[in-house]
């Protein structure tokens, strides 16, 4: 079901050998992780485009996030791909490097927890500056930080963690965890409720369940819609959101769109405003998990409508808007990958109305946990597995 905005659409000879051709076996996969795929699909046909999906890089230990690496700086145009037990991987010259980069700050790699996005800043080109957002513990306790490095192109320099959620608390779910720059040069963070603390999403005196809105050193702008106010968190841009794992700035009129799981149901896609209030649990279209009702509403006056909405979920992550050459049919979609469903969502957009919803990939059977709009014009995917992929999906030969 979609929103009101939509159309819905033995001996010990032999134990030694055994642990020999064990290890060797290990080498081989490694090894295999290790240089280019590049498998191709059979041609995948779709309502606006043909296409094949193309795997780069296979092994990858549940990736996250990507970054695509300018020709012209630290890294040569290659990719740098975070895994959220805690490395940081890098794709360059058509094979995954062997070693994961140096330098990356300690996670708390439990549960949904982990290294989780990466972004570039936006002179990366000349700073060599980049930014991870993670789950950081403190005990028993952990919460979504940020740090802040500078890339040579094979390790991080000058680690140093510009932001951390406030509270921290017990528990591995719902750390949010994307990250962006706007067009105006800010650091967007979304974070998530922690799960056991949605009441935390209605507070302006908590981080959690807050998209942020930070300088690049970490610090407060002073126009955030909250600077001032003696009972709330200066860094909250907007509040009430449940687990965003989705962030994209739209291509013409600049806006950062997000979207954010919903319990059993009820994933939203939002288009932000600033200082405004998404609900979360005051009003959601989705029922706790055991079924309970969570809120009878799914509206109120001050709370803010998504611009689309699905029930059942198809737990909702990575999402990008298509620019490229490549797809001339697809330039102006928006694109989300989905875990629980399995698929690849299309949507076809006018402003912010979702015209149309297509499920590519579903084939695949894959987690899609991120998916971004390559400079070189094709759409790249991360599948979350213990093996997870780098996906290209281009053009199909005419």
């Amino acid at each position: 079901m979609n929103g009101p905005r939509t159309n819905r659409s033995g001996p010990a000879s032999s134990r030694k050998g055994m642990t020999a051709g064990i290890a060797a076996l290990a080498a081989c996969l490694l090894t295999l992780a290790a240089v280019p795929a590049a498998a191709q699909d059979a041609v995948q046909s779709s309502e606006q485009a043909d296409f094949r999906s193309v795997t780069l890089a296979r092994g990858l230990d549940h990736p996250w996030g990507m970054a695509f690496l300018p020709a012209n700086g630290p890294g040569d145009g290659g990719i740098l791909i975070t895994e959220r037990a805690g490395q940081l991987r890098l794709f360059k010259d058509g094979a995954l490097q062997r070693e994961p980069i140096a330098g990356v700050p300690e996670v708390a790699a439990r549960g949904q927890g982990g290294l989780l996005d990466i972004a570039l800043h936006p002179d990366f080109a000349t700073n060599g500056l980049l930014y991870l957002a993670y789950a950081g513990a403190d005990g028993n306790q952990a919460g979504t930080e940020v740090a802040r490095a500078r890339f040579d192109g094979s390790a991080l320099d000058d680690l140093e963690v510009i932001f951390r959620a406030q509270p921290k608390t017990p528990g591995a779910a719902h750390y949010g965890g994307r990250i962006a720059f706007g067009p105006d040069g800010k650091l967007y963070v979304t974070l998530g409720d922690r799960r056991n603390y949605m009441a935390e999403a209605q507070k302006l005196s908590s981080h959690l369940g807050g998209v942020l809105r930070l300088n690049d050193d970490g610090s407060v702008p002073d126009d955030n819609p909250f600077t001032g106010r003696p009972d709330a968190l200066p860094a909250i841009f907007t509040y009430g959101h449940r687990n965003v794992q989705g962030i994209a700035v739209h291509p013409e009129s600049g806006a950062i769109w997000t979207h954010e799981h919903g319990p059993r149901g009820g994933d939203e896609v939002n288009v932000l405003q600033a200082g405004a209030n998404y609900g979360w649990p005051e009003i959601t279209y989705g029922i706790d998990y055991s079924g309970a009702i969570i809120s009878e509403e799914t509206e109120a006056p001050g709370m803010t409508q998504p611009v689309v909405y699905w029930v059942p979920s198809i737990a909702p992550s990575g999402m990008a808007f298509y620019q490229g050459e490549a797809f001339p049919q697809w330039r102006g979609d928006l694109f989300v990958g989905a875990l629980a469903g399995r698929h690849l969502r299309r949507l076809e957009l006018d402003g912010d109305q979702v015209t149309g919803q297509e499920e590519l990939l579903a084939d695949l059977g894959e987690r899609i946990r991120d998916v971004r709009s390559g400079p070189d014009g094709f759409l790249y995917l991360l599948t979350d597995s213990g093996r997870g992929s780098l996906i290209r999906l281009e053009p199909a030969a005419p």
